[in-house]
């Protein structure tokens, strides 16, 4: 079969492997659709730890093809979507329920081979069974979906908060949507691409601000500026470093920062303690969809999250290399990668 192979940091092609053969509890599940995340293009430039040789790909769902002898309540022919998340359930964080902090973390598309190829193999009680009437393009975004759902969990965002998110890809325009789901009444949204402000006032956004024209801290939370004093909540979605500082100064006393997008690992970025004291913030960081997984698929599934105007493209799996190793086009959400697609 072909897949995309990370065989190194920066190289990355399509190659022809074998065909996977599932074990006892494992399906195996013909692709079709693949998400590329951020991560992903992190895995290429070395700037988040994985183990190559590997196929990445962790955003996917497909059709299963076969099923090992132990598999029970999956049947070839089932849609599913997979958690790539694969917890030991045997180190004390597992036996604590923070499956996501699991020291002995086996990701697929990370650690072991992915989406990003005709076909994987996925341990059943990774696996989650999607209508089969459902777009088979959704399916893909069920995993992006569950990290923002851990998110605005720890957010808790009550109805009537404030909530204010930066970045407008695909993880803070889904964030956008969870908080107005949650009952936020506020929520503003801070991108430097027009047609992303655009998007995210369709999707719920009460406003738009574009951080390249003005100063955001000002604009915001400035005694003028949309919500005097910061939001209740502050959502940072772009993992880079100038959101990240200014998601403490945006949040209200008392306010709550939740650190959902990936930074590159060894960035550094500064901050007061004396302000987080003095204001008593709280600043956490949303790892991973522990337990978020199901929820994301039943959402996706009911119609309430929008997904169609996500998608910026959909390209083969040939051209999966090149969308990986090159930054994502000025406007671009979310490229699927479908396997057979002319």
């Amino acid at each position: 079969m072909k897949a995309a192979r990370l065989e190194a940091v920066g190289s990355i092609a399509l190659r022809e492997v074998g065909k996977p053969v599932p074990g006892p509890d494992e399906l195996l599940v013909r692709i079709e659709a693949c998400g590329v995340c951020g991560t992903d293009r992190h895995l290429f430039h070395g700037e988040f730890p994985c183990r190559p040789p590997v196929t990445p790909g962790h955003e996917f769902s497909g059709i299963i093809e076969a099923v090992g002898n132990a598999v029970s309540g999956f049947a070839v022919g089932d849609r599913v979507t997979g958690d790539p998340n694969i917890a030991c359930g045997r180190c004390p964080h597992c036996h604590a329920g923070r499956v996501n902090l699991c020291r002995n973390l086996n990701a697929i598309g990370i650690h072991r081979d992915g989406g990003f190829a005709e076909y994987v193999v996925l341990p059943q009680k990774q696996a989650f069974i999607l209508p089969a009437d459902l777009p088979l393009t959704h399916g893909a975004f069920c995993e992006p979906l569950g990290c923002c759902l851990h998110g605005v969990d720890l957010a808790e965002i009550r109805p009537g908060s404030s909530v204010i998110v930066l970045g407008g890809g695909v993880i803070g325009l889904l964030t956008v949507q969870l908080a107005r789901l949650a009952g936020a009444t506020t929520i503003i949204l801070s991108t430097r691409q027009a047609s992303r402000r655009a998007l995210a006032k369709e999707l719920g956004a009460t406003m738009t601000v574009d951080p390249t024209a003005i100063d955001v801290i000002d604009a915001i939370a400035g005694p003028a500026g949309l919500m005097p004093g910061g939001a209740d909540v502050v959502f940072e979605c772009a993992g880079v470093r100038e959101t990240v500082e200014q998601s403490m100064r945006l949040a209200r006393a008392g306010g709550t920062v939740v650190i959902v997008g990936v930074t590159p690992q060894g960035m550094k970025a500064e901050f007061e303690p004396f302000d987080l004291l003095f204001r008593e913030l709280k600043v956490v960081g949303s790892f991973l969809n522990p337990y978020t997984h199901r929820r994301a698929a039943e959402l996706i599934a009911s119609g309430a999250i929008e997904i169609d105007r996500l998608i910026s493209r959909q390209v083969p799996l040939e051209d999966a290399a090149d969308v990986i190793a090159n930054p994502p086009a000025p406007g671009e959400v979310k490229v699927l990668v479908v396997p057979g697609r002319a």
